[in-house]
Parts: C-alpha cells; sequence; structure tokens
C-alpha cells in the first residue's frame, strides 16, 4: 500500500518531534550533575547529547533555510562531534569540563530549533526531497544518541560508590532457568544482503550485494550468564591459549577478569544496572562484553562467533522488536531463534568494512559511517535499550574490540554438518 506524499510528511513531522521529546524525557530522572560529567574518553555528558542532536538539526538543515536565526554561534565549535568538514570542534575527551552552557541553556536550545523545524514543516519545506531524507537521518541519528545517552549514564553511575539507580525497573526477581541451548541449522547457498526497499538505512548497509553463505548453525538464543560464569571457573580469564593476542595483552594491561560492571560480593555476583546494583540473573544473557571476550568464549565453548552475513541470512524473516527493558531479559521458551533483537548486540567475526560498491556521500554528511571502517567489528541486531522502531535486519553497528561499555554480548556458531 502506497501512501500520498503529504501522509509521508506528516508521519515524518510526527516523528521527528516524538524523537526529540523522547530525548528530554531520558533526561528527567538526572540531577544537572549528572548531566554534566564524563565518565570516560568513550562517553558523554548526557547535556552534550541532548545539544549534539540539535546542533545536527541546526547545522545540516536549518541552517540552509532563509530567515533562520542560529541560537548561539559558539554552540557549533561545542557540539559538532567528528564532522570535520563542518569545522573545528572542542576535543572530545574534555566534554566533561563543559560547565557551561548550563542544562536549561541547552534546553532552551532545543526548543528554539524546535520552533525552528515547525517552521520549516508548517512552509512546506520538507516536500524538497533532499532535506526530508536529511531530517530523518537527524531522526535516526537522534535515535542513536538515546542509546548512547543510556549506556553513558550507566558507566558514570557504576563509577559512583553510592551505585546510585537511573530509574526503577519494577522487574521480577530472576529464577527461571534459560532455555536449553540449541542450534538450528541452515544449508549453503548464494543470498542477497544489505538493505533493499523504500524504508530507511544507513549507507554502510548499502548497496546490496550477492554473497555465498556455507553450511552454518547458530544457536537458538545468547550466551547467558550462567554459562558465562562457567567459563570463568573453568579459568577462561587466565588461559592464553583461548586468546587473540591483542585480546590477552589487554586482559593483562586492563586487569580484566570479568564482564564490565560484573562484581563479587561475599560469594555472590553482582551487575550494576541502570537499575542500581543487582544480583547477577543466571539466565539473561551475559553483557558488557568486548569481542576479545567473545572470541575467546566461543572457542572455549568450542564453537565460533558468527560472521555478519550468516546472522543476517538467519535473521530474514524474523521480526524485528525489542524487549522495551532497561536490562536484557532471560530467553523466552520455544522453537527456534530468539533473541536475535532487543536484549544485546551480538558480536560477529566481521571486519567492519564497506561493501563492494560503497560510496559515502559528498560532504559533512558523507562523514557519518564510511571514515570509520577501520579497525573495528560488526555487532548485529539490537540491544534492550534501543528506540523501538530503530533496529532493522541489515543494520551493522560497529564497535572497537575491546569496548564493552554498550550492551554487548554474543550468540554462538559453527560450521554445520
Amino acid at each position: 500500500m502506497t501512501i500520498s506524499a503529504q501522509a509521508a510528511e506528516t508521519q515524518l513531522e510526527r516523528r521527528l518531534f516524538s524523537t526529540r521529546r523522547r530525548s528530554v524525557e531520558l533526561a528527567e530522572p538526572l540531577t544537572p550533575e549528572d548531566q554534566t560529567v564524563q565518565s570516560m574518553d568513550d562517553a558523554s555528558p548526557t547535556k552534550w547529547h541532548l545539544a549534539h542532536t540539535t546542533w545536527f538539526f541546526e547545522t545540516f538543515i536549518l541552517a540552509r533555510c532563509d530567515g533562520y536565526r542560529v541560537f548561539d554561534e559558539r554552540f557549533a565549535y561545542l557540539f559538532n562531534s567528528y564532522y570535520e568538514s563542518a569545522g573545528p570542534r572542542h576535543p572530545r575527551p574534555w566534554r566533561g569540563l563543559l560547565t557551561r552552557p548550563t542544562c536549561e541553556e541547552v534546553l532552551a536550545y532545543r526548543a528554539h530549533v524546535d520552533a525552528g523545524l515547525r517552521e520549516l514543516f508548517a512552509a512546506g519545506g520538507d516536500g524538497d526531497r533532499a532535506l526530508a531524507d536529511l531530517i530523518e537521518l537527524g531522526v535516526q541519528h537522534e535515535q542513536q544518541h538515546q542509546e548512547l545517552l543510556l549506556t553513558d549514564i550507566l558507566n558514570l553511575f557504576a563509577l559512583n560508590p553510592l551505585r546510585p539507580r537511573y530509574r526503577a525497573t519494577h522487574d521480577e526477581p530472576a529464577g527461571s532457568a534459560a532455555p536449553a541451548l540449541g542450534f538450528v541449522s541452515f544449508a549453503a547457498s548464494l543470498h542477497e544482503v544489505g538493505h533493499a526497499g523504500e524504508g530507511f538505512c544507513f549507507d554502510n548497509e548499502t548497496p546490496r550485494q550477492r554473497v555465498f553463505v556455507d553450511d552454518f548453525r547458530l544457536a537458538t538464543r545468547a550466551v547467558t550468564n550462567e554459562e558465562w560464569l562457567a567459563f570463568m571457573t573453568d579459568g577462561g580469564y587466565r588461559a592464553p591459549a583461548l586468546w587473540l593476542s591483542d585480546g590477552w595483552s589487554w586482559l593483562q594491561n586492563e586487569g580484566i577478569r570479568a564482564p564490565l560492571y560484573c562484581e563479587e560480593r561475599d560469594g555472590q555476583w553482582m551487575q550494576m544496572t541502570l537499575d542500581g546494583l543487582r544480583p547477577l540473573d543466571p539466565a539473561a544473557p551475559v553483557c558488557h562484553v568486548s569481542f576479545y571476550e567473545a572470541d575467546a568464549y566461543a572457542r572455549w565453548a568450542g564453537k565460533r562467533l558468527p560472521s555478519e552475513f550468516e546472522w543476517e541470512v538467519a535473521a530474514l524473516g524474523l521480526p524485528v522488536e525489542g524487549a522495551g527493558a532497561l536490562r536484557p531479559r532471560p530467553a523466552p521458551a520455544g522453537q527456534g531463534l530468539t533473541q536475535m533483537f532487543g536484549d544485546v548486540w551480538q558480536w560477529t567475526s566481521s571486519a567492519y568494512l564497506p561493501y563492494r560498491g560503497f560510496r559515502a556521500a559528498p560532504g559533512a554528511v558523507g562523514e557519518y559511517n564510511g571514515k570509520f571502517m577501520i579497525n573495528q567489528h560488526v555487532l548485529r541486531g539490537s540491544s534492550c535499550v534501543t528506540p523501538q522502531g530503530h533496529a532493522r535486519t541489515t543494520y551493522r553497528n560497529f564497535f572497537h574490540p575491546h569496548q564493552r561499555w554498550q550492551f554487548t554480548g554474543l550468540r554462538l556458531a559453527d560450521d554445520g554438518a
């Protein structure tokens, strides 16, 4: 079924302002002090996320419109992230030093830009296809930062001895065991992968291409905390034969002995969550592990990580839905593949590289994905804090192999019959 151009524009406007409101709602449980501090170089303060996503709309959309008044010329330097073509920017590791502008001023900045966007829609400016595409990119970009906002505040709160709670989840206490681990077989075949169709995608999901995928099997669910504890008890973090050389060096240099946010207290394993410090749920997916850890675990288990194309082939036709929770949940009972979306991003064995024929867009917007296609690995699926409607089967997330502050986990694969 097709919809009229006007209906599509109305839908875009509704999605834009719903997304803009959602970002502010995510910050509401936080104090101004919470929103200003930066816990590490990879993370950003909440206040910065709120301002940066606003800068994106102002810089790439409203600044091109006649009659628009920039809120504050200085913000272009403060809230540019990595767009070299857009001009100089404040160093990323120093974002936590930005006590000014205040949280109130950042909200005023958002209101100013939102007013400009409403005027743009009222004037029919979004009827320009190129401009509408930029607005859609801005919506998707802000949704990415909504996930980052939550992962970054978790990292900050985990460093606080008070172990503060972002928000109560009112989850049922852990109790039920995870379903038995099984494997689903897939026969060797030629497949088309990558985005196709009318919906939005990022440029790194294109162009669509054919790939040959040999026989493989994919685990029916993600690896659980209980299974990971068995790896730890068996000396997994002390066995160099399980680890890639870079991973073993990272392990030794950083003193890594467990997933991030996990700690043992009086013989019980605890995990820092957005609901504060809680007993580790044995049936829930292991979370906050690096590629190095995921790869070592798979080797210990006698399996491997799937390639990103194996993962995509397996996910074809499955519902793309999230858990809508603030932490990963145990897999449901049932047959077939579960937890492909909505609990943890899943590490793959694939390096983050361009698809054959990939071309970055010209100008600053072209810096969005392409220039990061080196020294990183692809993750597939989505996490418990990925905004609803943001995930896709073809979505390619990517991080450096040592990074683990995101909701990252794994599922196993092998070569099949």
